[in-house]
């Protein structure tokens, strides 16, 4: 027993003697690692690694030390007897104290992790090791530090001067480059992502896209804007970083300026009129900066902004032969007698006169066919009305001494004053003017030129004469709208400007003069007073009416009168439009919208009857009302239209006299007034509802003239069918 006792202590001290010599080289390891990270390459990389102050923690106490109540019960004996042998073999404490300064600096990967970090949090990332553990708050005020590193690596060197200074100009500066927000806000960001270096610049010097917008600037005149809006800064003197950080946004802004004008216009079309409305389309700053920034060729990505049209296209070429950069000879005619075409009547035969001037004026006036023909046949007499109607002056057909002269002296100054404002207005329309669902069809009325024509896929599908409106309070506005349905048999509701200027008083004259013109009238229970014309062939709107609802209450329509489309000007109406041969106008817009329909000029006819008839677009057309008093005809010849509403004169006034930016402000204009006041009769006058008619909870004039919605059993509209008799069809 004792023996067992004896090799049982000798095993004992054995494995304690190992244990204490394992502690000891444990112990030596430790310190020879802690004195190599004192290396001189080590200090050199530490100091060069930021570190937060020291954390200031007080040594642990016994309080600190939680016990592990998970841990197996040892021998009580065993323990005591295993301290004293530790005790005794191991080293000084002073050898392997680790200041708090160290450990909260100084990693160490290698070190395999202690108990204590076993209890460290879960969410604790391996990398930071003992750091992390000790303080928590060192990797955040680490990282604030790398910002700065990142600038200095997207900025080169020799634009960073210039960088600093943009940062500080659109950091409290900006608005003395840019007076609008959306502008301010595009350059914040634009410049912020790029840490403020310069884009029109690399070590001072132009790029390339700086050159392509200085280039485009320098030749907006000819596209019809002024050069001095858009100033160049010099930066072939801007030899500092303030000079050519004022430099870069200086010219950002005049990109502005010339993005905006090329798209919208130099003045909003509200400054013109107030029977004008287009869609708005402005330019967003941050595509301007994004798009020409990083095109290959910034001039052409900057002259992408003006209008895409084909007929703006053909005025742009126009213009540059009026400046006379491509224009031919001059071609002067010669005086001599007044020339002056007769066609064939019922008494006598056609009259041709010849003349050795006649070639001359066919090449003036752009007739290329028959060129060296003398006679001064139809079709010179018909351009040379035309030219005399192009320069407000009677359109006869006559060549007299007036018109040779005008001829001779076109007032080559105001032509191009008329075609820059054309393209101006160009502007102001749609960048797409069809519906691409039915291959970029559109109609499209000009005014001045009394036609109207439907196009598609680019080719001219239709063209008729039309009747607009009459200068002055019944001018026909500009707009652009969609075509929703056709009307075949309309019914007139007439609107109340006419209703109150015209009929009322006509009724004081001749009580019975609306029954007389098959008009009825209506006297409504608040006293306001309604007329209509019911459907028929002698119906004021005609057969057809074509629908394209707007705030005006313009519409185009057939008409029974069809003697006025024989006259050269034809400003009649009260602002709707009258269209020559509505049957196949009807024809060739339901052939577009409903295809398989098989819609011809007869079947269209076949509807003509009594009851209202709405065919209506499962695709809406847009409809385009234009203003071109300069246009480009097919053979290519420049054609000039008098300016019947004015609105050239206003337009070249406006310009010549510019206030600046104020010309892009909206003008407000009082809308047209709708209302039916209250009215006294006078005795004699036919009322067909004798006051039941709905009041003022009745339909309004826009729903009488249009068409109210489809609702469950309404009362039958005044002055319009029942709804049994109202036919829809697709």
């Amino acid at each position: 027993m004792r023996d067992c006792l004896n090799h049982r202590a000798g095993f004992d001290r054995v494995l304690m003697t190992v244990a204490a010599t394992f502690l000891a080289v444990s112990a030596s390891s430790a310190l020879a690692q802690d004195q190599a990270r004192s290396s001189a390459a080590e200090l050199a990389i530490e100091a060069a690694i930021p570190r937060p102050e020291p954390a200031n923690v007080p040594p642990p106490t016994a309080a600190d030390i939680k016990l592990d109540t998970t841990a197996t019960v040892q021998d009580p004996t065993k323990e005591i007897a295993k301290e004293s042998v530790k005790a005794d073999a191991a080293p000084a404490p002073d050898k392997v104290e680790t200041r708090p300064s160290d450990v909260a600096t100084t990693p160490a990967p290698e070190a395999p992790k202690s108990e204590t970090a076993k209890t460290e949090p879960a969410n604790t990332e391996p990398a930071k090791a003992d750091t992390a553990t000790a303080t928590p708050a060192a990797p955040a005020a680490a990282a604030p530090a790398a910002e700065p590193v990142k600038a200095a690596s997207n900025v080169p060197a020799a634009d960073q001067p210039v960088a600093d200074k943009l940062k500080d100009i659109i950091g409290a500066k900006t608005s003395r480059y840019f007076d609008r927000k959306n502008e301010r806000a595009a350059i914040e960001k634009f410049y912020g992502a790029r840490d403020f270096a310069p884009v029109w610049t690399q070590g001072g010097n132009p790029t390339a896209a700086a050159k392509g917008v200085i280039a485009r600037l320098k030749d907006a005149a000819s596209d019809g804007l002024n050069p001095a809006d858009y100033p160049l800064p010099d930066f072939a003197a801007a030899t500092t970083p303030d000079a050519l950080a004022d430099a870069e946004l200086k010219l950002t802004a005049s990109m502005f300026d010339y993005a905006r004008h090329a798209q919208s216009g130099r003045m909003h079309w509200s400054q013109v009129s107030g029977d004008i409305l287009y869609p708005e389309h402005p330019v967003d700053p941050n595509e301007v900066l994004a798009k020409v920034t990083t095109a290959a060729d910034a001039s052409a990505a900057l002259d992408s902004y003006n209008p895409p049209h084909k007929l703006y296209k053909e005025l742009k070429a126009k213009l540059a032969e009026l400046r006379g950069q491509g224009n031919g000879p001059v071609i002067e005619i010669a005086d001599g007698p007044a020339l002056k075409y007769t066609p064939a009547g019922k008494k006598h035969a056609e009259i041709v006169v010849e003349d050795p001037r006649v070639p001359q004026l066919r090449a003036k006036l752009g007739l290329a066919e028959n060129a060296g023909d003398t006679r001064y046949d139809a079709a010179v007499a018909e351009a040379v009305r035309k030219f005399q109607s192009g320069a407000e002056m009677k359109p006869t057909g006559i060549l007299d001494d007036k018109t040779v002269k005008a001829l001779n002296t076109p007032k080559r100054d105001k032509q191009i004053d008329v075609v820059v404002v054309n393209m101006e207005r160009w502007r102001w329309l749609p960048r797409d003017l069809g519906a691409p669902s039915l291959g970029d069809a559109y109609v499209i009325l000009n005014i001045p030129d009394f036609t109207l024509k439907v196009m598609q896929r680019g080719q001219q599908v239709w063209t008729t004469r039309v009747v607009t409106g009459k200068p002055g309070q019944h001018a026909t506005p500009l707009l652009t709208e969609t075509m929703k349905y056709i009307t075949v048999n309309p019914t007139w509701n007439v609107p109340p400007s006419i209703v109150y200027n015209e009929y009322l008083p006509a009724l004081q004259q001749d009580p019975t003069v609306l029954q007389r013109m098959g008009l009825k009238l209506e006297q409504n229970r608040d006293g306001s007073v309604h007329i209509s014309q019911p459907p028929g062939e002698a119906n004021a709107l005609g057969r057809i009416r074509f629908n394209f609802p707007n705030k005006f209450l313009v519409y185009q329509h057939d008409t029974p009168d069809k003697n006025l489309f024989a006259r050269d000007e034809r400003a009649f109406s009260h602002g709707c439009m009258r269209v020559q041969n509505p049957d196949q106008y009807a024809s060739v817009l339901l052939n577009i919208t409903l295809p398989n329909e098989k819609y011809t000029p007869e079947r269209v006819r076949s509807m003509y009857g009594k009851s209202e008839i709405d065919l209506k677009f499962p695709t809406p057309i847009p409809v385009n009302i234009t203003y071109q008093t300069a246009f480009v005809d097919d053979a290519g010849k420049l054609q000039f239209r008098k300016d019947i509403y004015g609105r050239d004169a206003a337009m070249i006034n406006i310009l010549k006299n510019s206030r600046g930016k104020d010309l892009e402000s909206v003008v407000a204009h009082s809308q047209p007034s709708y209302s039916r006041p209250a009215t006294t009769l006078p005795s004699g006058v036919a009322v067909a509802n004798n006051g039941g008619g709905f009041g003022s909870s009745g339909p309004n004039f826009f729903e009488r003239l249009f068409g109210a919605p489809t609702q469950a059993a309404p009362p039958a509209p005044v002055g319009r069918r029942p709804q049994q008799q109202r036919v829809f069809t697709r």
